[in-house]
């Protein structure tokens, strides 16, 4: 069992190291296939399968977005950097604690440029300041032991700046200890 264990963990890794080859390429060609993609049926669909764990914790999931709110995005990226921050959020809260999807539109500058912002906010354990200029290095952990317990690979938050770079944008995470984290990607929008 414990030869199984391993060998998941290391399809694991496998999975997310090729995942992230392929969208380093898409952003380093600037060719990255973008379609009109409603955002609140991409979060409804990062949710549900984030669904089965954090009804184990009796977490719940509260997605706010306007449902006309429509994109120019690749919507399968997306939507696993949305997955890879929803998970997080569920490894990392205590049980019971609520974890908040929004998604919207903020100007950035007085011509009307806009951007999609989504979150994903948690009340949980929080990460310590020290940590969070490293947090989306490649197999960077906060916590080495209870994290390879959850069965992460340390590549989460790598793939998830990559996802949003490769759409020219940037991701941001404001965290206190014992108050929880807020993940915030911030992408270009195109109408």
């Amino acid at each position: 069992s414990i030869v199984a264990k391993q060998a998941d963990r290391l399809q694991a890794i496998i999975e997310d190291l090729l995942a992230l080859s392929r969208i380093e390429q898409s952003e380093g060609s600037g060719v990255l296939p973008l379609e009109p993609t409603r955002i609140t049926d991409l979060l409804a669909v990062a949710c549900s399968d984030c669904m089965p764990r954090a009804m184990e914790q009796g977490i719940t999931m509260n997605i706010t977005c306007d449902a006309s709110l429509i994109a120019l995005v690749n919507g399968p990226l997306i939507e696993q950097a949305v997955v890879n921050l929803i998970e997080n959020a569920v490894k990392y809260s205590g049980t019971h604690q609520p974890i908040s999807i929004c998604a919207g539109l903020e100007k950035i500058s007085p011509e009307g440029k806009e951007e999609l912002t989504i979150s994903v906010a948690d009340n949980g354990c929080g990460i310590h300041a020290e940590h969070l200029p490293r947090l989306f290095e490649r197999f960077y952990r906060v916590d080495k032991g209870r994290s390879r317990q959850a069965g992460g690979t340390g590549l989460g938050l790598s793939i998830v700046k990559h996802i949003v770079q490769a759409h020219g944008g940037t991701i941001s995470v404001e965290s206190r200890l014992k108050e929880g984290s807020l993940f915030c990607l911030r992408i270009p929008y195109v109408r």
